[in-house]
């Protein structure tokens, strides 16, 4: 499969690797070529702003900002461009992410931030290729194709929870 387009997946620390992983599979799963790149928002705003500066240029098209706690990345990356962000935050000790989901979704005016769930790394992926699909046939059909998979596992869950509720009742 021919690689498409490019997704950015911004870290603030590497610790976020493991919650990440799940994005990175998806991204692959679509065809869909990225880089991947550690950046704090509080400790190297600089690379961030350069980053986000020059993401357009380097042929990303969807940016997803992975961060924990203040989590004030995504937001970074967002003022500094026009393409879309997806923020994913990232679970934490002391709040189990809601800290981190605050800070994402509290976005002012004009400098929006699309965000999924708390340790969402498959939705991110999924949602920069819905993105990536509005221009790339390729993608929109994997995407169509995933969606036709999705409802025949759960209509195959239903049958099979049927024949077991049936067994049940003899």
């Amino acid at each position: 499969m021919t690689k498409i387009s490019k997704v950015a997946i911004v870290m603030g620390s590497i610790s976020d690797l493991d919650v990440v992983k799940p994005c990175l599979k998806t991204l692959d799963d679509f065809g869909i070529s990225f880089e991947a790149r550690v950046i704090s928002a509080h400790r190297t705003p600089n690379e961030a702003h350069d980053f986000a500066v020059t993401a357009k240029q380097r042929g990303v098209e969807v940016i997803i900002g992975v961060a924990g706690k203040a989590a004030h990345l995504a937001g970074v990356l967002a003022a500094f461009t026009t393409l879309p962000v997806i923020a994913l935050p990232i679970s934490t000790k002391l709040m189990g992410g809601l800290d981190s989901l605050l800070s994402m979704v509290q976005m002012p005016k004009g400098v929006p931030v699309a965000t999924v769930a708390v340790d969402g790394a498959d939705n991110a992926g999924i949602l920069a290729a819905q993105i990536l699909g509005l221009k790339y046939p390729e993608i929109a059909a994997r995407l169509e194709a995933f969606k036709k998979d999705m409802a025949l596992k759960v209509t195959g869950d239903d049958k099979e929870l049927q024949a077991r509720l049936e067994e049940n009742r003899k």
